[in-house]
């Protein structure tokens, strides 16, 4: 399965505010922790290791590199 890189929420400004809402009140120790397990459960469920591992370079890739402009 390769990593979908096209829009594909029904609803994604929802889906935003959901994960905001999660970390509502919380340290930032307790809101990293959510961010690692919710990763977790999501690779788990993705289940696709290869799909996970390049999900996670594009990610640092986009942290590592400086926004154009």
């Amino acid at each position: 399965m390769p990593l979908k890189r096209e829009p594909n929420l029904k609803d994604p400004d929802g889906l935003y505010a959901a994960i905001l809402a999660a970390h509502a009140d919380l340290s930032e120790s307790e809101s990293v922790a959510l961010n690692a397990r919710l990763v977790l459960l999501l690779a788990n469920h993705i289940g696709e290791e290869e799909v996970v591992r390049e999900a996670l370079a594009l990610a640092r890739q986009s942290i590592d590199e400086p926004a154009p402009g």
